[in-house]
């Protein structure tokens, strides 16, 4: 009997995941084949969406460009890859041992989470040569979110085997190495999973305006004046495919080593660890204080050891001099204030609308699963094509206005924040949600007392995530399309070689994130403090 009733449950999963993938099939099917009437006839924007069978002719003629622009991107992204997560998970276990160096490099942490891509990508070009730009910044693409991915696997542990090591005489380490690092494996999997597209991404910015021969951001660069739409898509579908696959490589090797697939979405903020400092406020206070000049440090101890000439390379004092000591200081504050006043608007307005999108797909899909079923093609889509490829196809299609900035930034924002406001609601405890339910309330009433202010957490985590990559998609936008804001102040300074602002622009950028962050994290703990629910440190 039991037997019967095992290979009917067998039988109904081997069912349910059948449908699923037809239905994901079904609509892969559907929008190729709408994609290839429209773009056949010229439907959208005059040609600029040309039909996928246009995209594959092109491709077979340009296939001979291909091979070794792809084997350029993808060795600075596999080196970046090798040795960002490397760094990631010996500075996770360093954090997990040790609290002060945590709270010491808390700032570091912060900065690298905050930093948009494209404001260091000149400064790495600009003082490192050959590959090492790529491989750099694919690198810090990588760290963060398998850092935290590492930190948050090593102390989600069964205290009971540690317990067990330590009555046996094993110290810390011993509780590392044989109870913390395997219980984190499948969450370390996973932030390695999202870090491999990160690190192609990462590696394309490196080469875009990189001044190399090789690699597909010089050729998506090459071929923008060229207006050829199916050579730009051929471009933009490559480099998607090359990070839908390295994410698939790891979700591959995830569930091997785990033995299921499991979603992982890593949060934006370290898990609380042990004090440092306990209740002595001098000892707080040097800490944060550390955490703070750390950064500063590092930067120039970067800029003396590489030896660039200091017209080039930019110390923390010398963009302060630049800003505030110069006779030329007054212009440099006009323009970068005038940047800015460009900027801000436009990645508040995209932020807010993207976690609006995302939040009402969220809630949808919980209430009308068939919904985000058909919908979520798409947005895997948009999601595992890199940024700097799909900025180009956009303009075809939008134009130059705010409307492709705005477009951009939602985009960019919109399908973390879903993944993780879906994440939140479906982790509501079901006997929370059977308290309405046993008085006859509605799905949607269910959802507006129950779910929603049980999910409040996530929201926060979710914007957290989406602000460096709101600035990071409108930056791009105003580099390459609207020809306005930091991201065009960034690109013109290039072209003047005043590197002076360039260091600012980079700085300044950093800056913004970095503000934005603490200012959801500031509100988090508010609302979640008179609520009573566990805030992020």
């Amino acid at each position: 009997m039991a037997d019967a009733v095992d290979g009917s449950l067998a039988d109904g999963g081997r069912r349910g995941w059948a449908i699923r993938h037809w239905a994901g099939l079904r609509n892969g099917v559907v929008i190729l084949v709408v994609w290839e009437f429209l773009g056949r006839f010229g439907l959208v924007a005059g040609g600029a969406l040309p039909a996928p069978s246009a995209i594959l002719a092109r491709f077979w003629l340009d296939r001979g460009d291909y091979p070794e622009h792809v084997v350029a991107t993808l060795w600075g992204a596999s080196a970046g890859f090798l040795i960002g997560n490397a760094i990631a998970v010996l500075a996770g276990m360093l954090f997990v041992l040790s609290p002060v160096a945590s709270r010491l490099s808390r700032g570091i942490n912060i900065a690298i989470f905050s930093v948009p891509s494209i404001a260091i990508s000149p400064i790495l070009v600009l003082t490192l040569s050959g590959m090492a730009p790529r491989i750099v910044l694919a690198a810090i693409s990588c760290y963060f979110v398998t850092m935290t991915a590492t930190v948050i696997g090593l102390t989600q542990i069964d205290q009971r085997t540690a317990d067990v090591i330590r009555a046996y005489g094993g110290g810390r380490w011993k509780v590392m190495r044989l109870v913390r690092l395997r219980s984190a494996m499948p969450v370390i999997l996973g932030g390695l999973q999202v870090a491999a597209p990160n690190a192609v991404l990462g590696a394309i910015l490196a080469e875009f305006g990189g001044g190399g021969r090789w690699g597909l951001g010089n050729y998506l660069l090459g071929s923008l004046g060229r207006a050829d739409p199916a050579r730009l898509w051929g471009i933009g579908l490559v480099a998607t495919a090359i990070a839908g696959l390295a994410y698939l490589v790891f979700a591959l090797i995830s569930q091997r080593v785990t033995g299921a697939s499991r979603a992982v979405t890593v949060t934006t903020s370290v898990p609380p660890l042990r004090a440092a400092g306990g209740d002595n406020t001098v000892a707080k206070v040097l800490l944060v204080a550390g955490s703070i000049a750390l950064p500063l440090i590092l930067w120039w101890v970067f800029v003396k050891a590489l030896g660039v000439p200091e017209l080039i390379a930019r110390t923390p004092y010398g963009v302060f001099e630049h800003l505030f000591l110069l006779d030329s200081s007054p212009a440099a504050r006009a323009k970068l204030l005038q940047a800015l006043a460009q900027t801000l608007p436009i990645t508040l307005v995209g932020m807010a609308a993207g976690l609006a999108a995302a939040f009402l797909l969220a809630v949808s899909s919980r209430l009308y699963p068939g919904v985000t079923r058909a919908f979520m093609p798409i947005a895997l889509f948009t999601q595992t094509m890199p940024l700097i490829a799909t900025i180009p196809l956009l303009v075809l299609l939008l134009g130059r206005g705010w409307s492709v900035t705005l477009w951009i930034t939602i985009s960019v924002t919109f399908f973390p924040a879903f993944i993780t406001l879906a994440q939140g609601i479906s982790m509501v405890p079901r006997a929370a949600l059977d308290v309405p339910r046993a008085y006859g309330a509605s799905a949607w009433k269910e959802m507006r007392l129950v779910s929603i202010p049980a999910s409040l957490p996530y929201l926060f985590a979710a914007t957290r995530l989406t602000v460096p990559r709101a600035l990071l998609g409108v930056m791009i936008a105003e580099w390459l399309a609207t020809g306005k804001g930091l991201g065009n102040l960034l690109n013109q300074s290039r072209g003047y070689l005043d590197y002076g602002m360039i260091w600012t622009v980079a700085t300044v950028s950093v800056l913004v994130s970095i503000a934005f962050y603490q200012l959801v994290v500031v509100a988090e703990r508010r609302v979640l403090g008179r609520l009573g629910m566990q805030t992020a440190e």
